[in-house]
């Protein structure tokens, strides 16, 4: 026999004061009446998830739901268990989650763990996005939210802008996938125009280097100067050498091995009869395993940017970046005649397409190569080439 309301005003709390006293429905499996010992009473619903766990859900107290809605209520629950959803885990889930307290389990469940350079998405988070829009629920956040938050940013750095809106894309995507947001909620970082990018070319030539050399000479500490070198003498990336240890050194075989790289597998390094002279000469701190150690006991070297921007001062080559001295490795290389897979190998990358910035000048070497080759052949020929003008 169903609840009715004739029965639920009449009935009154009949536990001791500590245990339940609930009435069933029969015409509902698991639908119930809650009456509290203070005389309150709320509509409930037992049931089974998919894993056969017992869960009660409450469906809302009686007098502010009526009978017939909460019956319906528990009648929408239950199809929802049949297709495999717990209405109770729904009902827990955080509900308006702010874009500010989800970038804290985005760092914690995702960056942290998968990305080494996951403190530039803190960055950005702290610098850009969460400036913006961290105070949004993240079901508020609309594309033209983000749009704003592009063209702001790219009104100085365009390039940084369209990072901006990747983190913000890949945040919204772990956002619904981790079920902050409904199952289809659309991606509000999709649909920007992003700014055009142009992969930077720059490398120190053979004019500049007397100069870079004579600069980084100059600089009083060691050790900067000595991992300088190695950028030079290695295209190393630069997180990958200063966390280098001595114990990654193979002085048999003159290599450096790599245990955790940006392409996310083991790179070894082989060290020219220069690079190993570098090391060789470089002073150990006891007690640190670093090549390159820092202020810090047993840390390495964390930061010179400072003498960085002395060095660059000093050779009058401002416009350069430390990154430049990898690619540069990567360009003499290529004017050398060498191929772009072994470019690629040395440098460690897992996209071709990466390497193909070296393209144009593995190009203009084959062209000198093919220009020195076509004047040796006509002298040694005696002749010129003839054109038949008939």
């Amino acid at each position: 026999m169903g609840l009715s309301k004739k029965e639920i005003d009449a009935a009154e709390y009949e536990g001791n004061g500590k245990s339940w006293d609930v009435r069933y429905d029969d015409a509902t499996p698991g639908f119930g009446l809650r009456i509290y010992p203070s005389g309150i009473k709320s509509f409930i619903l037992r049931y089974r998830n998919r894993s056969g766990r017992t869960r009660l859900l409450t469906l809302g107290r009686y007098g502010i739901l009526t009978l017939p809605q909460a019956r319906e209520r528990a009648r929408r629950a239950l199809v929802d268990v049949l297709d495999g959803i717990d209405p109770v885990q729904e009902k827990r889930k955080p509900k308006g989650t702010t874009v500010s307290e989800f970038s804290e389990t985005y760092l914690e469940r995702h960056a942290q763990q998968r990305k080494k350079t996951w403190r530039e998405d803190k960055r950005r988070l702290d610098k850009n996005i969460l400036p913006a829009i961290g105070s949004r629920a993240l079901p508020d956040v609309r594309r033209a939210d983000v749009a704003a938050l592009h063209s702001k940013v790219g009104s100085r750095a365009p390039v940084e802008a369209n990072r901006v809106v990747a983190l913000v894309s890949v945040m919204f995507t772990l956002a619904e996938k981790w079920e902050y947001l409904p199952e289809g909620s659309p991606n509000p970082a999709s649909g920007i125009d992003l700014f055009p990018e142009k992969s930077r070319d720059r490398y120190v030539t053979p004019k500049e280097l007397p100069r870079l050399v004579k600069a980084i000479e100059l600089e009083p500490n060691v050790y900067v100067r000595a991992v300088l070198w190695m950028y030079l003498l290695t295209g190393v990336r630069k997180s990958e050498l200063l966390n280098a240890q001595w114990s990654d050194i193979d002085s048999d075989r003159c290599e450096l091995r790599i245990e955790e790289t940006k392409a996310g597998r083991p790179h070894v390094v082989p060290l020219s009869e220069p690079a190993m002279q570098v090391l060789e000469q470089l002073p150990r701190q006891q007690g640190n395993p670093y090549i390159f150690p820092g202020a810090r006991p047993g840390r390495p070297l964390a930061g010179f940017s400072r003498n960085w921007r002395t060095i660059r001062k000093r050779a009058d080559l401002e416009d350069l970046r430390l990154h430049d001295l990898r690619r540069t490795v990567g360009s003499w290389l290529a004017m050398s005649g060498a191929s772009l897979p072994l470019i690629g190998k040395v440098l460690n990358h897992s996209n071709p397409s990466t390497t193909a910035i070296y393209a144009r000048l593995a190009e203009d070497a084959a062209r000198e190569a093919l220009e020195d080759y076509s004047q040796q052949l006509l002298e040694v020929a005696g002749i010129q080439p003839q054109v038949d003008e008939s």
